[in-house]
């Protein structure tokens, strides 16, 4: 979504912007993950506020190739994805990292899903997505930089119905600290 590449002083207004359309696809999007009964109750997601010093530069380092990666789906499937690297950050007074993956099956694209203290309290207990260039969840590279923002922080769409199937994060994407900014969880 372009919204998300707003210059600094529309930042908070690009994120609320790209809220109200994140509602609007549950919503109203034929392949929404919410059922019809979901649908008729739904208003708008929770969101922790926006934040941001939660936006960060972070050092893309490639793996070596093809390395290939299990992500378990959560239902006693999973998915072989291709580690294509390491983002490399700075966050919360702590040094940082994420494995990056390459999507081989439905269209590719570079995916980073993670986990923090946060996840089964406040946002979906099986992680959050950060990353997702298949469906432009993305703030851009430049070379090996990796532009994140966890403001845009979301919940996979099997957090709002069991019938959808998502790789959930590894336990090697998991943060040491807690991210307050992002997708909320909440029951529909």
């Amino acid at each position: 979504m372009e919204v998300r590449k707003a210059p600094s002083a529309g930042r908070h207004v690009a994120w609320q912007d790209w809220r109200a359309a994140r509602n609007e696809l549950l919503k109203n999007h034929p392949q929404s993950p919410l059922d019809a009964g979901q649908r008729s109750r739904f208003r708008e997601l929770p969101y922790y506020p926006y934040e941001p010093k939660w936006r960060v530069v972070g050092t893309f380092e490639p793996a070596d190739p093809g390395e290939l990666v299990e992500l378990d789906w959560g239902n006693e499937s999973s998915t072989i994805l291709m580690q294509v690297g390491l983002v490399k950050f700075t966050l919360m007074e702590s040094s940082a990292l994420l494995n990056a993956y390459w999507i081989e099956g439905y269209g590719g694209g570079l995916f980073i899903p993670f986990r923090d203290l946060t996840n089964g309290v406040t946002s979906y207990g099986g992680g959050r997505y950060l990353f997702d260039t298949i469906k432009g969840a993305d703030l851009g590279t430049n070379g090996n930089e990796v532009n994140m923002d966890f403001n845009y922080s979301y919940n996979p769409s099997c957090a709002y119905h069991p019938q959808w199937l998502c790789p959930l994060p590894p336990h090697e994407n998991s943060l040491s600290f807690s991210v307050n900014v992002g997708e909320k969880y909440q029951s529909i």
